[in-house]
């Protein structure tokens, strides 16, 4: 008996040893996630490492970059100075669209094009700065889109001079006091720019450049738009938005001054008075958005000719302008425009305004696709001339795409 009871006794043993055994090995699970979980912990540390070496990175490149963009700049001034005529240097098509062009297909982000242009733009304009070769007479004052339009073609290093109409541009580009005037010459919802287009029949003055900038009008004021009695703007504003205008303020008197800049200044100072202006404007007269964006045609485009006396070199894309008087006859301008034609020259802009004086008639201005060297294009020119009583080029420029 106390055998068999033993054997009972070993074996009853065997099994709880067997079952502590298997409680054992089934709590040491939670262990293995605990371990896991501190390796998990672990690698947390090299992160801050990392951003060490991110930043450490980043001034490196800094320090590159702005040796890279002195570099430039210093190289651009040499350009400048080593040329016989630094003023025409700056219409040569690396300068201008063209360069622009070859940044955008070079950029691969995630900077925008209109960023790598500004960026470039001050670049260029802070050498030209230093050469000293501009002064830009443009239709002021401040932060009206003319001098929007000037800093997006010169820079705004170079010494921007506002007047206060587009004759007074004309003039003192004339008088030798500014290398370069900037005047709007044409609106996609207006049309011509009639004053502009005056002065060229007046003063012997060439066009070596455009920019196209789109130009979008802003409502703003001080006061809510329940209390705006008055809106100020010029002509050309108002005319843009003047749908706009009769939906949603249909109350308000609409008052013309000679810029939006103007307007803005009014809306600041007088209670109820409210602007047409752009963004621009609103930031420097610390003026509130009561609407945004209100011209009626949404791709509203403002052309805007750089004049001057240089005669720019052919782009491969260029417009050449003319002003042209033919006799007063039947067909005259018929014949004329079969010129064009003709020689397959594509005419792109057209306007007629009636002779000063006594002299019955019209003068029409011409813009077409070509430059003045181009064979056809003189082919064309000549033969204008044989039935012409009047016909002066006003300069081949190259072309340019509207900036935003």
């Amino acid at each position: 008996m106390a055998k068999k009871q033993t054997k009972k006794t070993v074996k009853k043993k065997a099994s709880i040893a067997k079952s502590r055994t298997t409680k054992s090995v089934s709590k040491k699970k939670p262990a293995t996630r605990k371990v896991v979980k501190r390796k998990v912990e672990t690698k947390k540390q090299p992160v801050q490492k990392k951003n060490v070496s991110l930043e450490s990175q980043i001034r490196t490149l800094d320090k590159e970059i702005l040796k890279a963009v002195n570099q430039r700049v210093k190289l651009t001034t040499r350009s400048l100075q080593s040329s016989p005529n630094p003023a025409q240097e700056l219409f040569k098509p690396r300068t201008d669209d063209d360069l622009w062009n070859q940044l955008e297909k070079m950029n691969n982000g995630p900077l925008s094009a209109t960023a790598v242009r500004s960026i470039f733009r001050e670049m260029i304009s802070t050498a030209r700065r230093q050469v000293k070769v501009e002064r830009v007479a443009y239709l002021g004052p401040a932060y009206s889109f003319t001098h929007l339009a000037a800093i997006e073609r010169f820079g705004s290093w170079v010494d921007l001079i506002p007047v206060s109409t587009i004759a007074a541009v004309f003039e003192e580009v004339n008088r030798g006091h500014c290398t370069f005037g900037l005047v709007p010459i044409e609106n996609s919802t207006d049309g011509r720019i009639v004053d502009t287009l005056d002065m060229f029949t007046r003063l012997p003055l060439r066009i070596c450049g455009e920019v196209q900038i789109e130009v979008h009008h802003n409502l703003l004021a001080r006061c809510p738009r329940s209390e705006i009695v008055e809106i100020y703007s010029k002509p050309q504003a108002l005319s843009q938005c003047r749908e706009w205008l009769a939906k949603n303020m249909p109350h308000a008197r609409l008052i013309e001054v000679t810029s939006t800049s103007t307007a803005a200044q009014l809306a600041r100072d007088k209670h109820g008075a409210a602007a047409i202006a752009s963004q621009q404007a609103a930031k420097e007269y610390d003026l509130l958005f009561v609407a945004e964006c209100i011209e009626d045609n949404s791709n509203n485009i403002t052309r805007f000719a750089v004049i001057g006396e240089e005669e720019t070199k052919p782009t491969g894309k260029d417009r050449t302008a003319i002003l042209l008087q033919i006799s007063h006859k039947p067909g005259a301008l018929n014949d004329s425009l079969l010129t064009f034609k003709k020689n397959k020259i594509n005419l792109t802009w057209i306007e007629s305004f009636p002779l000063r004086g006594p002299e019955s008639g019209y003068l029409f201005f011409l813009d077409f696709e070509g430059h003045v060297s181009e064979p056809r294009v003189k082919r064309a020119i000549t033969e204008l001339q044989k039935n012409a009583v009047r016909l002066e080029v006003l300069g081949s420029y190259p072309q340019s795409e509207p900036r935003e």
